[in-house]
């Protein structure tokens, strides 16, 4: 018996309650938050109308379980919500991916109690989450961070030292935040806690500067003596590099789905030109040079996105494969966005280098994705002690 070709590359096809999810999120996407990208990015604050809108469709913390008040989605729902956001504000993006970091190490080490205290809140929009693991001497080398935790006669852990590029830091509500308990402990000798914004001893640092990514607040993060009760130790005392290392085998699925996002918001945009755009009497798009590049630019999002869909499928299942798939997933989808985004920009010609036209912005976020929750060298590390 013959076999229709679409019945037998089905198992390679999205379901389609996925494309229905995608339609729905895409809507939001366009409708709201797209007219309101430029501006997000002149301002460079923190856009509280796009979270609040977010909020709203339920897109601003995709994954917390149903029993905390969340929409129980899958990691692959999850990346889709996080790409179609990118597509058109990679910085309101990272309101998602910001609550991913927080809530993630509440769902693989929190305590039953810790869980139902923090991850309501998150679920209903009323908190933020934010993650404080990376230093200024302790980027890609976790185990050498100096900010300490102690215990106290009180029996309190006092928290002393310096946290660097915190994503909403100042906006937060709740930290994730990693210090160094057992010094002498060697990989041990980390440990993490939840930290409250409003927490004694607490304080942040002017907004960075930066390149992109202008609406995602970023700052240092300040702890004097910030006292904080003994049960909010997360997880096991000592385990804390470990913890913020399976943190970021599910986290760098999001980037992946951020930095897709971005690429294909800059493909969109740069088919959408070349068809309008003419020159010696045609369109763009009629030459073969255009096509050649439409297609490289097409084939490289689509590679990354099989590449981020089959990472989100091992986040869920929490495979044995997935830090291998994580880190390829990460370095692939990103390395494809600053390509293509900068194709973009080469489409547009001089258009492509003015903030007339989103390509220049999101060339300038694509780049931060090949930097933070680990540079793509380090993904490579990854990839290849996992090849070995």
């Amino acid at each position: 018996m013959t076999q229709d070709p679409l019945q037998t590359s089905t198992p390679y096809l999205l379901p389609e309650v996925y494309e229905e999810f995608r339609a729905a999120a895409r809507t939001v996407a366009e409708k709201k938050l797209g007219p309101r990208a430029a501006q997000v990015d002149a301002r460079g604050e923190f856009p509280h109308d796009n979270h609040e809108t977010l909020v709203a469709a339920g897109l601003h913390a995709p994954g917390v379980p149903e029993e905390y008040g969340g929409d129980g989605a899958d990691a692959l729902a999850a990346a889709i919500a996080v790409e179609e956001v990118a597509r058109v504000c990679a910085s309101t993006s990272t309101i998602q991916t910001s609550n991913k970091l927080g809530v993630t190490p509440l769902l693989l080490a929190g305590t039953e109690q810790q869980r139902r205290r923090y991850l309501p809140e998150v679920a209903g929009g009323d908190a933020l989450m934010a993650y404080a693991l990376s230093e200024r001497e302790a980027g890609s080398d976790i185990a050498a961070m100096r900010c300490r935790a102690t215990m106290t006669e009180e029996g309190e852990w006092s928290v002393e030292g310096v946290k660097t590029w915190i994503t909403s830091a100042g906006v937060a509500r709740y930290l994730i935040v990693f210090a160094v308990t057992d010094p002498e402990a060697g990989s041990r000798s980390i440990s993490a806690f939840v930290v409250h914004a409003d927490d004694p001893g607490l304080g942040y640092g002017a907004p960075e500067r930066k390149m992109g990514l202008k609406g995602s607040v970023t700052r240092e993060v300040y702890f004097d003596d910030c006292r904080i009760p003994a049960d909010r130790l997360l997880g096991q005392r000592g385990r804390g590099l470990h913890l913020a290392l399976g943190t970021l085998d599910h986290t760098r699925v999001s980037v992946g789905a951020q930095a897709l996002g971005i690429a294909q918001g800059a493909l969109d945009t740069a088919v959408a030109y070349v068809r309008e755009r003419r020159q010696f009497g045609q369109a763009l798009a009629d030459f073969q040079g255009v096509q050649f590049m439409l297609a490289d630019m097409a084939m490289r999002v689509e590679s990354a996105r099989q590449m981020v869909y089959a990472a989100a499928a091992r986040s869920t299942a929490r495979a044995r494969d997935l830090t291998y798939f994580g880190a390829a997933a990460k370095c692939l989808a990103s390395d494809v966005a600053m390509a293509v985004t900068t194709d973009a920009v080469q489409l547009l010609g001089g258009y492509g280098y003015t903030k007339d036209f989103p390509a220049e912005r999101m060339m300038r976020d694509a780049k931060i994705t090949q930097i933070y929750e680990g540079t793509n060298q380090i993904q490579r590390l990854v990839v290849a002690r996992n090849l070995v």
